[in-house]
Order: C-alpha cells, then sequence, then structure tokens
C-alpha cells in the first residue's frame, strides 16, 4: 500500500487527473439542479452587502441592494444557510428537492449562538467522543479562520493560540516541531485526524510541521488532562484535527502559494457527491522549502532543514441505508529532507531525514434508533524514518537511525440520547503497537484495552454536569482508571461559571524502556530503562566503564513507573454585550513521576551514560484570559494572556532541605561571585515562559471583498540551559530573550467570490535567536486559490 501511494505521489499529474475525474464525474450527473434564493431583512430595513454562507459546500455570496441573495445549481440534499451581522447568528436548515426561498427577519433581540454549525459539524467528525464533554477548556480553531491566517503547516496555526509554544527540537540528525501547551510539553500532548491518534515521534516530540491544513475543516484542542476522553498520552491536552468531508455538490480547489526560502505551498482537492447517498473527497498537498540559517555567525548553511512534503488524503461516506452509513479515511504524507553543516573548521556533514506515514481508519455507523447508535471503527497507522549523520570529507557515518511504529486498533462506540437533558457517549476496544530500531534491545510489542463513558446531564436550565470515566490497560504497566468532571452554572444570563477537574496516565514508550542511543557530536550514550543493568554489565566486562553510580542504578533500573496527573480549573465566562466576550481560567496541574534523564555512569573518555527515572512531583499553575470584542461589523479583536509557573517541586524541597545536589551555591559567571542558595533562586523548568500573549485584528471590508488580519505574539523569556552548573535553573543561567512576532494577511476575493488572491507576511520585523533554530525569519508569501462550480 505505502509503495503504491508513494509512486502515486512522485507523479502530480496523475492526482491532478484523478481528481479532476472525480470532479467532472460529478458534473456529469443527470440529475435535476435548484435554487436557493431569499430576502435579509433586518430591523425593518433590507440588509445588503451581509455575507451568507451555504454548508456544508461552504459557498458564501452577499445580499445585494435588495437584500437578496441567491445560490444557483444545486444538487438536492441537505444544506444550512448562515448569516451573521452585527454580532446575530441565524442558521436556517434546508432540504432542497426542488427550488426555495428563504427569507430572513432579524431584530437586535434575535437569539445569540455560540457556535455555527456545530451539530452539523458533530456529525462529521467519524468519532461519537465529543470535546464539549471534556472536563478542561476547549478551543476551536474554525477553517475561515486557518484560510484569513494564510498558515501553511499545522504548527503555524497552533503557535499563535494563546498558552500554545512551537518548540524544536534539531541535533544528531532528528528534527521536529512539537507543541507545548499550559506547561505541559510535545510528549504529553495527544494529536489526533479525526479522533485516531498520530504515532511517529522524533524525541518525544510528534512533528506537526508534517501536517499541511489544506483539508483541515477545523481544529479542536483541550487544555489539560484528557485521558478520560482520549487515552494515556492525552496526559497534558489533545489536539484532534477535523478534516473536510460532505458536499453536496461537486467542487474542486487549486491553491499555490510562492515567496521567501522558496516556498512552495501547491494544493489540489476536490469532493463530489455520491448519488445523494454520500461524498467522496481527495486532494494533494506539495510542500518544499530551502530551510534557513539563525545562527550564521558559526555555521554556514541552514539550522533548519530544506525538505519536500508530499502529502495525500481521501476521506468517503457512503449511505448503504437510512440507518447504516460506512465511512473511509486514508492519509499518507512523505518527506525528504538533506541538511548540510559547516561549522567552519574544515569539517562538513549531511544530515539526511526520509519520513512516511499513513493513516487508515474505517467505520460502520448504524442508527438503531432516534435515541442509539452505534459506530464500529477500525484503525491502522504506520511510520518509518530513516535518519543519518555523514561526515563528507571521509564519507563516515557518525549516526544511522532507522526507526519503524505501527498499530492496529479497533473499538465500538455506542451513543444514547434523551432529549436534552442527559445524553451518553461510551466504548470499549483494543490496540497493538509494535516499535522496531536498530537501537532498540529487547522489545515486546505493547497491547492495551479500554473502555470509557462520557455524558452531559441538565437537570436544570441553568446547570451542567459533564463528565467521563475511562479505564486502560497495557501489558507493560497493568490498569488504571481516569475519571474527570466538569460543571457549569450560569450566575446570570451574561455570567457562566465553569470548574473541573481530570486525571491522566501515561505510560513509558518504547524508547525510554529499551532504546541504546549514542551520539557521538556530544559523546553521550542513552540507555533503556529496561535493559540499562544488563547493557551496563556488558560494557563493564568489555572495559567501556570507568565508574557507575551504583545508588542511581539501584534505584533506577528496571523501575520506570507511569506517570500520572490531576488537572483543576475554574473560570469564568462573560458576555455583556453581543460585541464583547470575556472568558478566564486558573488551571493548576500537578504531575506525579514525571520522566527525566540522569547520568548513571561514566564511560571511558569522558562519555557521559544516561538512563531514565521518574520525578517525584512537578506543577504547572497559573491562569489564561481571552478578551473577543467586535466594535462593529466585519471588524474581530481579540486578546490572549498566560501566565505560567513551571517547577519540579523535588528540586524546590531539596533546597529546602539542603540536599545534594540543589544545595550548591548558585554562581555568576559574569562576576565570578558565588551566593548561597535559597529556594527562590529556582526559576523553573526549561523552556517555559512565564508571559505568553497574543492580539489579533480581522477586518473584512464587504464591499470590496478584501479581508486583512494583523496578529501579534508575544512569548516571554524563557530558560535555555543551566550555564553555572548547579543543576537547576536560577537568573544566572542562559535565557532565551522574550519577543514578538508580527504577522499580516490581505485577501482579495474577485470572479463572484471564487477566486481569492492573498499576501502574507510572517514575522515582518525579522527576528531571529540563534538558540531558537526553528524561527524563520520574515516570510513573504503571494498565493491564489479558486474554486470551480458547476455555473
Amino acid at each position: 500500500m505505502c509503495n503504491f501511494v508513494q509512486k502515486m505521489l512522485k507523479n502530480n499529474t496523475c492526482i491532478l487527473f484523478i481528481l479532476i475525474i472525480f470532479f467532472t464525474s460529478g458534473l456529469s450527473n443527470a440529475q435535476d439542479r435548484f435554487n436557493i434564493n431569499g430576502r435579509l431583512v433586518y430591523n425593518g430595513q433590507v440588509a445588503a452587502g451581509v455575507s451568507v454562507v451555504l454548508t456544508p459546500n461552504n459557498i458564501e455570496v452577499n445580499t445585494n441592494k435588495e437584500g437578496i441573495y441567491k445560490f444557483e445549481n444545486l444538487n438536492s440534499g441537505e444544506y444550512i444557510i448562515n448569516i451573521k451581522i452585527n454580532g446575530l447568528i441565524e442558521q436556517k436548515k434546508v432540504f432542497l428537492n426542488k427550488s426555495e426561498t428563504v427569507d430572513f427577519y432579524l431584530e437586535d433581540e434575535s437569539e445569540l449562538l455560540e457556535v455555527v454549525n456545530i451539530n452539523v459539524e458533530k456529525e462529521r467528525t467519524d468519532d461519537f467522543i465529543k470535546s464539549q464533554y471534556s472536563a478542561m477548556p476547549v478551543v476551536t480553531i474554525d477553517k475561515k479562520t486557518i484560510e484569513l491566517m494564510g498558515s501553511r503547516r499545522l504548527d503555524e496555526v497552533l503557535k499563535e493560540q494563546t498558552g500554545m509554544a512551537i518548540v524544536n527540537n534539531i541535533g544528531g540528525g532528528t528534527r521536529s516541531v512539537g507543541v507545548q501547551m499550559q506547561g505541559f510539553g510535545s510528549e504529553y500532548i495527544m494529536v489526533l485526524i479525526d479522533g485516531q491518534p498520530l504515532v511517529g515521534r522524533n524525541s518525544g516530540d510528534l512533528d506537526l510541521s508534517r501536517i499541511s491544513v489544506s483539508s483541515i475543516e477545523r481544529i479542536e484542542i483541550i487544555k489539560g488532562a484528557s485521558s478520560s476522553l482520549y487515552g494515556s498520552e492525552a496526559l497534558g491536552g489533545t489536539i484532534n484535527i477535523i478534516t473536510k468531508v460532505g458536499a453536496v455538490d461537486p467542487q474542486l480547489l487549486t491553491s499555490v502559494n510562492y515567496g521567501t526560502f522558496n516556498i512552495v505551498d501547491a494544493t489540489v482537492e476536490g469532493e463530489i457527491p455520491l448519488n445523494e447517498k454520500g461524498s467522496l473527497y481527495a486532494g494533494v498537498n506539495y510542500y518544499r522549502t530551502d530551510g534557513f540559517n539563525t545562527n550564521t555567525k558559526y555555521i554556514k548553511g541552514v539550522t533548519s532543514p530544506p525538505y519536500d512534503n508530499y502529502a495525500f488524503q481521501t476521506r468517503g461516506k457512503y449511505k448503504l441505508n437510512e440507518k447504516v452509513v460506512l465511512g473511509a479515511n486514508i492519509r499518507y504524507g512523505l518527506r525528504k529532507s538533506l541538511m548540510q553543516k559547516d561549522f567552519g573548521i574544515g569539517t562538513i556533514s549531511d544530515d539526511t531525514q526520509n519520513e512516511q506515514d499513513l493513516n487508515a481508519a474505517f467505520t460502520l455507523e448504524n442508527k438503531i434508533s432516534s435515541r442509539f447508535k452505534t459506530l464500529t471503527r477500525y484503525y491502522f497507522t504506520y511510520y518509518n524514518a530513516d535518519m543519518s549523520v555523514t561526515l563528507q570529507n571521509n564519507n563516515t557515518r557518525l549516526m544511522q537511525d532507522v526507526f519503524k511504529q505501527d498499530m492496529h486498533r479497533l473499538d465500538q462506540q455506542f451513543s444514547f440520547k434523551s432529549g436534552q437533558e442527559y445524553q451518553f457517549v461510551g466504548g470499549i476496544g483494543g490496540s497493538m503497537e509494535d516499535m522496531k530500531d536498530q537501537q532498540l534491545v529487547d522489545v515486546d510489542k505493547q497491547y492495551s484495552f479500554f473502555s470509557y463513558l462520557q455524558g452531559e446531564w441538565l437537570p436544570i436550565e441553568k446547570f451542567k454536569v459533564v463528565g467521563g470515566l475511562r479505564y486502560d490497560y497495557t501489558n507493560n504497566y497493568s490498569g488504571r482508571i481516569n475519571p474527570s468532571l466538569g460543571i457549569q452554572y450560569k450566575i446570570v444570563p451574561s455570567l457562566t461559571f465553569k470548574t473541573g477537574v481530570g486525571t491522566g496516565f501515561k505510560a513509558p514508550d518504547f524508547k525510554k524502556n529499551y532504546l541504546v542511543f549514542y551520539n557521538p557530536s556530544t559523546n553521550y550514550l542513552l540507555i533503556g530503562n529496561a535493559i540499562l543493568r544488563q547493557t551496563l554489565e556488558e560494557m563493564d566486562r568489555q572495559g567501556q566503564i570507568s565508574e557507575v553510580r551504583e545508588y542511581v542504578l539501584n534505584q533506577t533500573a528496571n523501575n520506570l513507573q507511569a506517570e500520572k496527573s490531576t488537572s483543576y480549573n475554574a473560570g469564568f465566562e462573560w458576555v455583556p454585550s453581543k460585541k464583547l466576550q470575556v472568558e478566564n481560567s486558573f488551571f493548576y496541574h500537578h504531575i506525579q513521576n514525571q520522566i527525566n534523564s540522569i547520568q548513571v555512569a561514566t564511560g571511558m573518555n569522558n562519555q557521559i551514560i544516561y538512563t531514565y527515572q521518574n520525578l517525584p512531583e512537578a506543577v504547572n499553575k497559573g491562569f489564561d484570559i481571552s478578551v473577543k470584542y467586535k466594535p462593529f461589523e466585519n471588524l474581530n479583536i481579540s486578546l490572549g494572556y498566560q501566565y505560567l509557573v513551571s517547577k519540579d517541586l523535588s528540586v524546590q524541597d531539596s533546597i529546602r532541605a539542603n540536599k545534594w545536589p540543589y544545595n550548591q551555591n548558585i554562581h555568576d559567571p559574569k562576576t565570578g561571585k558565588s551566593y548561597p542558595v535559597k529556594e527562590s533562586d529556582y526559576w523553573g523548568i526549561e523552556n517555559r515562559s512565564r508571559h505568553m500573549a497574543n492580539l489579533n485584528i480581522f477586518y473584512n471590508y464587504q464591499p470590496w471583498d478584501v479581508s486583512t488580519t494583523i496578529r501579534t505574539n508575544y512569548r516571554g523569556k524563557y530558560p535555555f540551559g543551566d550555564r553555572n552548573g548547579n543543576q537547576f535553573i536560577d537568573k544566572y543561567d542562559t535565557f532565551v530573550d522574550g519577543h514578538f512576532l508580527l504577522n499580516l494577511s490581505l485577501e482579495k476575493k474577485i470572479l463572484k467570490k471564487q477566486l481569492s488572491l492573498r499576501v502574507t507576511v510572517d514575522n515582518l520585523f525579522d527576528y531571529t535567536d540563534p538558540l531558537m533554530p526553528g524561527q524563520p525569519g520574515r516570510i513573504i508569501l503571494m498565493g491564489a486559490t479558486y474554486r470551480f462550480f458547476k455555473e
């Protein structure tokens, strides 16, 4: 399967030809076509120039001078008409089997809905689990916002969200672009596509730049422990990517962007209905970049690698009858990268990385009754990465790592709903995961079993209870139950109190238990915990060990425990008017047995040998606040801020108890002076900023069909590493400076909104830092998107 898809991706003409056939076959269906038209009246006056959107086709028109809108040449099927004007949101559902007239009469006291199309969207996830059941805060990013941002890869979207930071790991042939959320590192954030987990992580980071946003319908983000919904990997949160499907009319889209660093981002995608019984989507994306250099003083070439990225995705649904629906979703990605490094001392290295991943999901939904339905799902995912570092001058290979991972997963879901008072979703399933690496020793397959129940209860109109309960079992770490509970209470119509608590659980992965990895550039060896003692004994017999720290060995060997977390949050949502919305949340995440590296021995030639250990306790705590303001129609302003303290409590306790190694004096390298350590000298965990903020302005001038965005992101200073060697971060260590990034975009629609022309500028003031190898300088891109419809 992988070889077949890979050959197809190498021939972009073939892909384009297939998509055109899909599209034209839909156009050629011999069936009646219908129109929808109507008039918009607002406060007794006809409303001209107001945007009207028809979903699921996402066709947009404006009302004319008489307040009239019109959609023409539509297939029969179910549509939603959406109108937004002066903070009011109105939608009407239409089942089209003849031409229809649908008028809107809106007044200022009309009902204000929180989310457009939320019911329609939820039916399109191939998953009964709903993010609003989480006790933790939930953020939704819709496709329109993504398009206006001019974003191209998933990491570019997420780095502009409140409380989220993009982190990079580039070294020894491994590069990745992960995400940090409310103090949790990338290895604690589960990334899903249509409710199914992605695999393939480098040093804990799942590379988000692998994922194109072209096929994304929306992104749902749960901040905080969500293991009760999604399983053990969701210790610190979840990012669920919902992809497109569900068009009633055939359509084809082509898009291309070109700009700085020879970036090319090209997409072709099409969607057709299947005889009113379903729909089929297919799309291909090509992305390439020359890479960039943020440390030209010491490195020639690039610090972030050039690469070519291919992605193909198809998704479809088909109704066998009125009750049974089949679904399929297949995604394939391929990335090839070669990065050369010249350190100016006559040594040039070739750092190569070739990756491919395949995800395939198949579903069978059965609507047994209006209240009860079931969903059977099978999911397969595969990831393969070949990484190596070679010296050009003598063709010496310093490092090579071939890593393969696959997972089979089967689960059965059910959903029961009783009016608006309560509804439940439950499920049971299991998975088999296999990982192969030339550096892994004595690896067994990992089997897991899970079951869960989640629900929503509305005993009275002002009071809502949401919750979940999940049991996870793995063959290596037995089982654990993770509950969550959330409460919402509407104090007054404009003010709602929200609070919740949830637990998380994460078993150590294959690499932490079985990996034996040597990094020649820094002369360290990393040994997995489960094979630590026998590996050290074998090295000692071969004369490769100079000393072993017996206390650490006895404490850690074959004793790595699963990580656990408990998350609390509480806050308010205040909506004093249709123009203003304020939401805040206080959070406290308590982590037990957090896994960290520790030196266990020293090899010959001063080689440092590491393994993994559990830290007793750590906390991430703080608050965030978001403000959305709409001073007038078509202008949206949003502001977000997060304050975070992230600390290892064992360091704090050791300083207080005057225990080694954290009782050492702190040292100022500039003055050479040393000072007795105090508990307040401990700054916190690396790579966490105390302050993060963003300001976004979105404006649409409807008479010209022009949209523009101004987006500013601030990340406060954060610790990079222990400079003075006292084993913890204090004010004299190395920090990355606080900085602002300013991004702009401008989009113009012409030809009845079918052609969009845009210019995007990321990092306008060209900010870079050698300590941030993944942060590019100024990027200017120009692009165009054209949507084809049957006229």
